[in-house]
């Protein structure tokens, strides 16, 4: 392809992150977000990482067309516009392809129609992915759109991981399943965790853990994932910065009978009022560490529970896959919190896991391996870079499309 270079969107319900990459060497050509839309205090970022310059826009923002025509205004300044031969796609972030979407996808509207039909498995976010892809397209109806879906990577579970027991007529009627969610991250994180080591993906099993606000964990085999904590939702599995991740079904019936709480009150419960927030009052890993070293036992108490539902699922996904490679950290607390990397792998040296002390307690944002020489399993920090990856399908399929 002449045209190198990819735009990359993710919409919220009031944001728009971007960057723009050329694919040529990887480099990052501009950065930014557009927060606060539809509100009188929005705020445009944006970074040109050749020159170092950020330049801000504060006011409102009606919408996101609002948004995606300021961002294209921006990107013009720097001579980067839409309107570039250079440009040769946009991809955008999806976060919900269910079953249909197994890899990236050129954009028409049958695809625009499919998504839509999965916003009730994804009311918060498929219907804010939508709306970038229509702005967009309105704005560069030439240009070829892709979608990376993050449940792509996890279509490759088998059935015995993705099935929930229940009756299957109806799981098939509702579409209820495991789909997972994070899917660039753990593709880009578990790829980037073979190379670190030398060598194939294909020939490496990896347990990825994405550890954000929003947490993930996924068993990685030669390449393909078979496990996910995420289910139909991104409620399921580890403790969350505000979600619960696991927990019994029954609970709910309980709150409603016993407690009188809507189904809208549970669902609020259990997705912005739960999992560290719910526990201590924080959801920031940081807080809770300094609240801990200064003897505040309700954030201990929570740190704890989030470590012993990240230690089961390392556990459980160690058994999955028989022979482990490596264990991956990435995102904002596993990248950047090494008393969390430590307190989840302590104790676990029977299963080959470690970490050298003086190598956790550096700092920096290049991938490397944290276990100490010689280990069984390798245990590595990862940074995530889910906008390189989303570039990279895009501009792969593509190039396979001319």
């Amino acid at each position: 392809m002449n045209a190198t270079r990819v735009l990359v969107l993710n919409s919220g319900s009031s944001s728009l992150k971007y960057q723009l990459l050329d694919m040529r060497d990887a480099s990052r050509l501009a950065t930014g977000l557009v927060e606060r839309i539809g509100e009188q205090t929005s705020r445009l970022k944006h970074t040109c990482p050749a020159t170092g310059e950020t330049r801000e826009q504060n006011g409102p923002i009606a919408d996101h067309d609002a948004a995606l025509k300021a961002v294209a205004g921006e990107l013009a300044h720097d001579g980067l516009g839409l309107d570039s031969p250079e440009l040769a796609a946009i991809g955008h972030r999806v976060v919900h392809g269910g079953m249909f979407f197994t890899e990236p996808t050129v954009i028409d509207d049958a695809v625009l129609t499919e998504i839509e039909r999965l916003i009730p498995v994804a009311p918060l976010h498929n219907p804010a992915n939508l709306t970038g892809i229509r702005t967009a397209r309105a704005l560069r109806p030439d240009l070829p759109q892709v979608a990376v879906f993050d449940t792509a990577f996890h279509t490759t579970m088998p059935e015995s991981a993705a099935r929930y027991a229940i009756e299957t007529k109806l799981a098939d009627r509702y579409r209820v399943r495991r789909y997972g969610f994070h899917g660039t991250s753990h593709a880009y994180v578990s790829r980037r965790t073979a190379e670190l080591l030398g060598r194939s993906p294909e020939d490496v099993n990896v347990i990825v853990l994405h550890l954000g606000n929003g947490a993930s964990a996924s068993a990685v085999r030669g390449g393909r994932c078979v496990d996910t904590s995420m289910g139909l939702t991104p409620l399921e599995g580890l403790v969350m910065g505000t979600r619960s991740g696991d927990l019994d079904p029954a609970v709910i019936f309980h709150l409603q009978r016993v407690g009188g709480m809507s189904m809208d009150e549970i669902d609020t419960l259990l997705n912005k009022r739960s999992g560290l927030f719910g526990l201590c009052g924080d959801n920031d890993m940081r807080e809770i560490r300094r609240r801990m070293d200064e003897g505040d036992e309700q954030a201990r108490l929570a740190f704890e529970i989030y470590i012993h539902r990240l230690k089961k699922y390392i556990g459980a996904y160690y058994a999955v896959l028989g022979t482990v490679d490596a264990v991956a950290f990435t995102a904002g607390v596993g990248e950047n919190a090494g008393f969390v990397r430590a307190a989840a792998v302590a104790g676990l040296a029977g299963l080959g896991l470690e970490v050298d002390d003086a190598r956790n307690a550096v700092r920096g944002g290049e991938a490397r391996l944290i276990s100490p020489d010689g280990a069984r399993v390798a245990v590595a920090v990862v940074p995530t870079d889910e906008e390189m990856e989303i570039a990279a399908q895009t501009y792969a399929l593509v190039g396979k499309h001319e």
